[in-house]
């Protein structure tokens, strides 16, 4: 038998759908499928193109692939060629064929060089297919979705700062959520929509300044004060109700409807700080702590201050993020008194006392501590500057007498307490010397240690009794006078 031979024969290339023209509308993540067939030879691998530009090798028959969306209607062609085995034994930087540059032969990158290197493995391109398989895909863009955080709880009223946290989410891929729009209390007005980026997920607001009739809002990414959004938030109304709305818009600009917060048939009512005292209510057992204090405080030095501070309760259970929300509420205060039982929240404490005297924040606090467990000394030193603690004291008779250590002239217009009614579970603590002055002890031996004590900066004075019931001496007045004018020097 006598002929002519039959040269290498290009392989063919074929798809798993075969329409017409195009398919039904696809998702933006989707799958292709593909397969080679070679008459004379193997098929090493593929070239693929969406761009019918730029060509990529795979030895795979299959591979997903996230189509960027441009607009809602957005169509991708894409073309895949079958490469034989028929190579010329040698590496070559470039393969040209059918007025394409496919680029170098792939090739095994054994010593992650980034090039091409004599004796590593690489695939001897033969001839790629001229007639591609092709199939247009129509990208069908999902809109994106949007909704509240379950630990978004806001309360019925608050001071100006709060907390939001939000989920969104969008089948195209959550990168595609280009932005996230919010506003307060009227969507309809556009002037006062914030865009912020679309990979917000959580914001804290805060309004500090309080001279404005239209005070803005600042939007703190991730509740960081470093990371504040450089435009702010306008329509907040203080002492009075507000809705905070959100929005999840795509690239192709699909929106979602706005979320709002608090939701039907509930209200956020947003108080306007009155003075520059906050009075925190840390005080869970049911007694006369909260009348207690708030009469003191508005009759001490004849009533300057009846009216100008405002009260935080923080105890019993806590909203989420009150870590986020607590520090930066405190901050709105130049002085803070903080009231306790036996119960205090000590890791609020530990988290905000040190950093807010860093700000030039002042603290009067009184406090016990658990009797069980007892406090850990290390606890108690993040915000106390003290060397230990008592034992337990189980309880404290009536009539027992806090005196102030005579030693320090510094300590002179202290007035001697008295216990009005009976004290359970209490200890005494060491103050550290160096960063602290000792002024109360008990008269006798009751407690050992001390229980009131201001540090070195006289930015803080703490006391480890309930002082509602140390006024057996009708003097408790006395003793906030002399720390909050006399060592404080609050100015009104």
């Amino acid at each position: 038998m006598t002929g002519v031979p039959v040269g290498n024969q290009p392989p063919q290339t074929h798809l798993f759908l075969y329409p017409d023209s195009t398919v039904a509308q696809q998702p933006s993540k989707l799958t292709v499928n593909w397969w080679g067939d070679d008459p004379d030879g193997l098929v090493v691998g593929y070239y693929f193109s969406w761009d019918e530009r730029n060509w990529s090798f795979t030895l795979k028959n299959d591979s997903a692939f996230a189509l960027q969306i441009g607009a809602a209607d957005t169509s991708y062609n894409f073309q895949v060629s079958a490469a034989d085995n028929g190579g010329n034994g040698v590496y070559d930087n470039s393969v040209v064929q059918n007025g394409i540059n496919y680029g170098a032969e792939p090739f095994v990158d054994a010593n992650n060089n980034g090039v091409y290197d004599a004796g590593e493995k690489f695939y001897d391109i033969g001839l790629i297919d001229p007639t591609p398989a092709n199939l247009k895909f129509p990208i069908k863009n999902t809109p994106p979705t949007i909704e509240w955080d379950t630990l978004t709880v806001i309360p019925a009223s608050s001071l100006p700062v709060m907390t939001f946290r939000w989920r969104a989410a969008d089948l195209d891929g959550d990168e595609s959520i280009q932005k996230i729009n919010i506003v307060l209390n009227d969507t309809t007005n556009a002037a006062n929509v914030v865009e912020l980026r679309g990979n917000t997920r959580l914001v804290t607001l805060r309004v500090r300044d309080f001279q404005s009739a239209n005070p803005e809002t600042e939007i703190l990414i991730d509740g960081a004060e470093f990371n504040i959004y450089p435009v702010k938030l306008k329509g907040m109304v203080l002492n009075g109700f507000n809705k905070v709305f959100v929005q999840a818009v795509d690239i192709s600009g699909a929106k979602t409807p706005y979320i709002e917060v608090p939701g039907p048939n509930k209200t956020w009512y947003v108080r306007k700080p009155v003075g520059k005292m906050l009075l925190i209510d840390d005080y869970a057992t049911a007694d006369d702590a909260t009348a207690f204090y708030n009469n003191q405080l508005s009759s001490i030095q004849g009533g300057v201050l009846a009216g100008k501070f405002d009260t935080l309760n923080i105890s019993g259970k806590q909203i989420p993020f009150f870590s986020y929300n607590f520090y930066l509420t405190i901050k709105l205060f130049d002085y803070i008194v903080w009231y306790a039982d036996n119960n205090p929240s000590i890791p609020a404490a530990q988290n905000v006392v040190d950093k807010y005297l860093a700000n030039g924040g002042k603290i009067f606090m009184s406090m016990q501590f658990p009797r069980n467990p007892t406090p850990e000394i290390r606890d108690l030193r993040e915000f106390l500057p003290v060397d230990s603690i008592s034992r337990l004291i189980q309880v404290l008779p009536t009539g027992v007498e806090f005196v102030v250590e005579s030693g320090n002239p510094a300590n002179n217009g202290y007035p001697t307490l008295k216990t009005s009614t009976s004290v359970l579970g209490n200890f005494g603590l060491y103050p550290n010397t160096t960063l602290a002055r000792p002024i109360y002890l008990s008269s006798g031996t009751q407690i050992p240690g001390h229980v009131g004590f201001i540090n070195g900066n006289k930015n803080l004075f703490f006391f480890g009794l309930p002082l509602n019931k140390l006024n057996g001496n009708s003097n408790v007045s006395q003793l906030f006078e002399k720390v909050l004018f006399g060592e404080f020097g609050i100015t009104i």
